[in-house]
């Protein structure tokens, strides 16, 4: 495991001068520097060290702002980039997020965001939150800027997420920003959450479901295995993963597969756009209409962030399944 302490103190020092004689523009007082730290964090098998609460954070996914809006620092935030569907949000967390600026959504034809470094580095970050395939950590680091990816995202990463992930990593962000307390808040209240939704589900049944990610207008369609959030979101549901044989986060599946494997439900990923196009993505794959989970109408869309990473989001969506397919036992 690599550790490599980030020397962020000249960056956050400038940040925090700046906000003292300017203003952030977000009408929050400046946490004192150095109270309760430094504090450090392993992420990715790297260690990172911050001497004070980050006061100036850069989005590169989306995958966070629960996490930091149930910390009430979403203020901190100073700039997004990438994709926030609404859907993901209530309409506290929307408002905040509408306050922030924008720099790109525009992403590749794989999805993925597309930023400069130096659009980045223009906001004067103490912390960036998500990687992007062209901006590293290690690019960032270069620079004395720290960066944070969701632990199931890390590169290479092979550890089965659980929903104790999300717990675990709401008491990291409450370290970092020096917000333990209201971490602890959130955990238990999650929990509680948790208890609800599950026994709501009932007891685990007899019935099998298969997370997929189809491609729109046909073409290759991805299932989920063991190391994928999918995996405990179907079992907390009472559902049987039919790819739980498979020690994979995601892996090409093809119909003949899936009609071997049979289950009786369906739940569909996607990252935008119609969730109709995204059912008729699997829907019209020749042979597919064999399949007992589409014949008997027991197929769910779901946008991607509700199942994986593990966040609150993913408890938002494990009680979608419920609800959805609670009364077809």
């Amino acid at each position: 495991m690599r550790a490599a302490r980030l020397a962020v103190t000249a960056a956050m020092s400038a940040a925090v001068l700046l906000a003292a004689a300017c203003g952030d523009g977000t009408g929050a007082e400046p946490a004192a520097a150095g109270k309760g730290y430094p504090v450090t964090v392993n992420n990715c098998g790297v260690d990172v060290t911050f001497d004070a609460a980050p006061q100036r954070v850069v989005l590169l996914k989306s995958a966070a702002v629960p996490y930091l809006h149930a910390l009430g620092v979403m203020d901190r935030v100073t700039a997004r980039a990438g994709q926030y569907p609404k859907e993901y949000y209530d309409g506290a967390t929307r408002t905040e997020l509408d306050r922030i600026p924008l720099l790109t959504d525009k992403t590749d034809t794989s999805g993925h965001l597309q930023i400069s470094k130096e659009a980045v580095i223009s906001q004067q970050p103490d912390l960036v939150l998500g990687e992007v395939d062209n901006l590293s950590r290690d690019a960032l680091s270069a620079v004395d800027i720290p960066l944070l990816e969701e632990p199931a995202l890390c590169p290479g990463s092979t550890t089965a997420p659980t929903f104790d992930d999300i717990y675990a990593q709401l008491q990291t962000y409450g370290k970092v920003f020096g917000r333990t307390a209201e971490a602890e808040a959130a955990v238990t209240a999650l929990k509680g959450r948790m208890t609800t939704i599950q026994a709501d589900a009932g007891p685990s049944s007899a019935r099998t479901a298969a997370v997929l990610y189809p491609t729109v207008g046909g073409g290759t369609t991805y299932a989920y295995g063991t190391a994928s959030m999918a995996h405990p979101q179907l079992e907390a549901a009472g559902f049987r993963n039919v790819f739980g044989d498979v020690q994979e986060r995601v892996f090409e599946v093809s119909v003949e597969e899936l009609l071997g494997r049979n289950p009786d439900v369906l739940i569909l990923l996607y990252s935008d756009g119609d969730p109709k196009a995204v059912e008729q993505g699997l829907t019209g794959l020749p042979g597919a209409e064999k399949l007992k989970a589409v014949r008997n109408g027991d197929v769910m869309t779901q946008l991607f962030n509700f199942t994986e990473p593990p966040t609150p989001l993913s408890i938002d969506g494990l009680e979608r399944i419920v609800q959805r397919f609670r009364d077809r036992a």
